[in-house]
């Protein structure tokens, strides 16, 4: 039975309106930060994301010890049902989001069929991509997660899969002209490397027991903004968010840049799709217009677009510029955003409340020991362009 039937016919009228209102907390913008530690977050970490005027957080739990080989799956090789141990823990994880005020959108890292890279030996696992008996499991696993989760007052999306790439073993260049997306779709539609087919199945799964709470779903190509170009129509389904990741260019703004003898400077010069372009506010905004052109073709209200990740490493020097000009192009279209990343308590390269100065050694010894983070944050100039605009007060 529906919740709002059963609302009705017990006069719980708080839960009719709590159910409705899943969708509607996306109708104005939403700013937050995501949380993709190796411990769970504590009540302290939500409080400070909250302090800082933070509505949702985009919460992965791949890093989190799991009672088996993989968090919640159970086992990414074979689904068989829902670990309850992990379940638990991440139940109580929402509690502590849900007191501190914040919504959560849920976004799993692997699927069945697709271990997470740092969780299968840095190495890309495409089973997904080539055998749709995985896609059966993945829908399993989204039921029961759904099942599960759909009453939780602090669930406001089920983000389907983290940066999901069915094209890069699958023949098509990263950042490919439009032209060439599309003729790839079209041989590869209807296989298992069709991503929106894949949706498709796992959203039919998610409304057998959830009629209600939204999907958000991530561009292919690591949820590049450029990869929903060779979508030919959106889901059928009103409760859809479409999200997109900003890192690029990814040569300047990543952790890899920081290791060369001379890094890449932003603004300035650096390579994208095959060759060497100037990256500026202006060609960020041109780059971050494509996904709105495809939503505005597609007669979808820009309400749905979300930029689930964007940032830069915070040691390098245009990190603070860059952060301005993709925050600019973002607000001015009011669109909801999510920086990356919040506390980061296994790798320090985004961490804006960090500043720009390197961590200390226990950091590193209390990742190797297994222990909470411990360093203190505070707000710093690399910080400032979200500070700044979760709180615009």
């Amino acid at each position: 039975m529906h919740r709002w039937i059963l609302a009705c016919l017990l006069g719980l009228h708080t839960l009719s309106v709590s159910a409705a209102d899943l969708i509607d907390f996306w109708g104005t913008p939403r700013h937050g930060g995501n949380s993709f530690n190796r411990l769970p977050p504590d009540q302290a970490y939500f409080e400070a994301l909250r302090g800082y005027g933070a509505s949702w957080v985009r919460l992965s739990y791949d890093k989190w010890q799991p009672a088996q080989r993989d968090f919640l799956l159970g086992d990414a090789d074979h689904y068989q049902g829902l670990s309850k141990a992990d379940l638990e823990q991440l139940r109580a994880v929402l509690d502590r989001a849900h007191q501190a005020g914040l919504k959560v959108v849920i976004t799993p890292l692997s699927l069945p069929g697709m271990r997470w890279s740092q969780n299968n030996g840095g190495q890309f696992d495409d089973r997904l991509w080539q055998d749709k008996a995985y896609w059966a499991q993945a829908a399993d696993f989204w039921r029961d997660l759904a099942r599960e989760l759909k009453d939780h007052p602090a669930v406001a999306a089920y983000n389907l899969i983290n940066e999901p790439a069915p094209e890069k073993q699958g023949g098509l260049a990263e950042h490919a002209p439009v032209q060439h997306m599309q003729q790839w779709y079209g041989r590869e539609q209807g296989s298992a490397r069709d991503l929106p087919g894949l949706y498709r199945q796992l959203l039919a799964a998610i409304r057998e027991v959830d009629a209600l709470t939204p999907v958000m779903l991530d561009a292919g190509w690591y949820a590049a903004a450029d990869a929903f170009s060779y979508w030919p129509e959106p889901l059928k389904d009103q409760r859809v968010l479409y999200s997109v990741h900003m890192y690029e260019p990814y040569a300047a703004t990543s952790a890899p840049n920081m290791t060369r003898k001379q890094p890449l400077a932003y603004p300035g010069p650096a390579p994208f799709a095959g060759e060497k372009q100037q990256w500026n506010a202006q060609r960020v905004a041109q780059y971050l217009a494509q996904p709105l052109a495809w939503l505005d073709a597609m007669q979808v209200p820009r309400t749905r677009l979300v930029v689930g990740e964007f940032g830069c490493m915070r040691r390098l020097p245009g990190c603070q510029q860059y952060l301005e000009d993709v925050l600019d192009v973002l607000d001015r279209h009011q669109l909801h955003w999510a920086f990356y990343s919040f506390r980061e308590d296994s790798w320090d390269g985004m961490d804006y409340e960090l500043g720009a100065a390197k961590v200390p050694w226990r950091y590193w010894q209390a990742i190797e020991q297994g222990a909470p983070d411990p360093i203190a944050r505070q707000a710093t100039a690399e910080f400032e362009p979200i500070r700044r605009r979760l709180n615009p007060e």
